[in-house]
């Protein structure tokens, strides 16, 4: 039973701390995962207009966010511009690629892509995604294999604007099975790998999940006869939440749970099937993120 590993990297603390603080729990369990980065601008605080909706105001305090988060991610890039996180610390960047780990693009600027996505045309689409692939492609030395767009916000141009790019696969949707991107009944050929389990921010606080029940609850979802992706966040797990992802490694190793790279999870010998991406509603998380078209048979 595999589960496929993704982590989002979306800050400059999450970069600083989170994910030298993820490379020293995975090394003690002897697992690989998929580090997903955002190299550019950290402007992540300027999120903070989203306060005035209700469904984000109620998330954040039921994440207790600025305890999970820290005062410097909810601010950073609100007064003065972002900086820039792949100068800053391209060392933890190489260290997670050095060690094994699957090294992938997230965004250049994640707050830009989560706000403007929708308005962005196809040369606003490449170019975001070229500076961040370029700029992952001089740190590491190598181009990126995967990428994983920010907060599930993707469309079909933006599908397009990644078949431009070498790579091997995607993961910018919820699903529920492994698929080929399908845009105006043309089918593009990097596969997505979609998340299926719910995150950390998504679902404490709500209907009885603790910290103390977290983990099991997520171990009661994974099951043998389906695809499990779990996606944790370097700024979460890498960091106040450490010592939970420690024990959850731990039992997952208990019950046969075999943790992995996303890039495991593909079988070049098997024809995968068409599908779409569309806009939905995801509990837990404030506006539509995209999502896998067909339900799960």
């Amino acid at each position: 039973m595999k589960l496929g590993l993704r982590i989002d990297v979306d800050t400059y603390r999450g970069t600083r701390l989170g994910v030298p603080g993820l490379c020293d729990v995975l090394a003690k369990h002897n697992v690989k995962g998929s580090f997903f980065f955002s190299v550019g601008p950290d402007n992540m605080g300027r999120h903070l207009w989203r306060l005035l909706k209700p469904a984000f105001l109620i998330k954040m305090l039921r994440s207790n966010a600025a305890s999970l988060y820290g005062w410097d991610i909810l601010l950073r890039g609100t007064f003065f511009p972002g900086p820039i996180i792949g100068k800053k610390w391209s060392a933890e960047i190489t260290r997670a690629s050095d060690e094994g780990h699957e090294v992938g693009l997230h965004a250049w600027d994640h707050h830009a892509w989560q706000a403007k996505i929708d308005s962005m045309d196809d040369d606003a689409l490449y170019d975001h995604l070229n500076r961040g692939f370029q700029m992952l492609k001089d740190i590491c030395g190598q181009d990126p294999t995967c990428s994983a767009a920010p907060g599930w916000k993707a469309n079909e141009a933006m599908l397009l604007q990644k078949e431009r790019f070498p790579f091997h696969y995607n993961s910018d949707c919820r699903g529920h099975s492994i698929f080929m991107p399908e845009v105006e009944r043309k089918c593009l050929s990097q596969p997505q790998i979609p998340v299926t389990l719910p995150t950390y921010d998504e679902i404490i606080g709500q209907d009885g999940i603790t910290n103390e029940n977290f983990n099991e609850h997520i171990l009661s979802l994974i099951r043998p006869d389906r695809l499990n992706v779990l996606t944790i966040h370097a700024e979460v797990e890498g960091i106040v939440c450490r010592d939970l992802f420690d024990d959850f490694l731990t039992k997952a190793a208990a019950r046969g749970i075999e943790t992995v790279p996303c890039a495991s999870l593909l079988d070049s010998g098997t024809d995968l099937p068409p599908d779409r991406i569309v806009p939905r509603i995801q509990p837990g998380r404030e506006g539509w993120v995209a999502f896998q078209h067909s339900e799960p048979s």
